[in-house]
């Protein structure tokens, strides 16, 4: 049985978001917390990833991320060079407009090396947080597989995001 762990972004995943939605729909779902979701501090969101999922076997972990939840995962794996079942990346947003949107601190750069499990990225062609071009170039240095799904802004509840069955769908698919 697989161990599922929602990794939202920046501001967290509210109730009308996707990732709260499979939470509580679907078994073996739990949150990784993170302190301030509001002032990110990806120091801290790559130890919680730690911390959360470290008591666990790594063959039934599946990360399932959201926006800067992509880049905390990407980052994880670049710090402590471990490696899980699976992992699901739904709009990741650019680095560099992160950085001057939200805080020059966040992220240093994106992480672009490959990670050692199965994973897909998701996009959106109209997404204002990255271009498809930048989604696309982050999968590709990920080693994910990528799916384009037109025009779906940052999937997010206020895309109209919340029962998101396609995005169980991928999931499942992955797990």
């Amino acid at each position: 049985m697989n161990n599922y762990f929602i990794i939202p972004g920046y501001q967290g995943s509210g109730p009308d978001h996707w990732q709260t939605w499979i939470e509580k729909t679907q078994p073996n779902f739990q949150r990784v917390q993170q302190r301030d979701w509001d002032c990110p501090n990806v120091d801290e969101w790559v130890a919680n990833v730690e911390k959360a999922i470290e008591g666990y076997d790594p063959d039934t972990v599946v990360l399932v991320a959201h926006s800067l939840g992509c880049l905390t995962v990407a980052e994880w794996v670049k710090r402590y060079n471990r490696r899980v079942k699976a992992a699901l990346l739904v709009a990741p947003p650019d680095d560099e407009l992160i950085r001057r949107r939200v805080n020059e601190n966040i992220v240093s750069e994106a992480p672009v090396h490959k990670l050692p499990f199965r994973s897909t990225l998701v996009a959106s062609t109209n997404d204002p947080w990255i271009s498809i071009e930048k989604a696309k170039f982050y999968a590709d240095k990920w080693g994910s597989e990528f799916v384009n799904i037109g025009d779906a802004g940052h999937i997010n509840g206020l895309s109209g995001f919340g029962a998101w069955e396609q995005g169980l769908e991928i999931l499942k698919q992955l797990g």
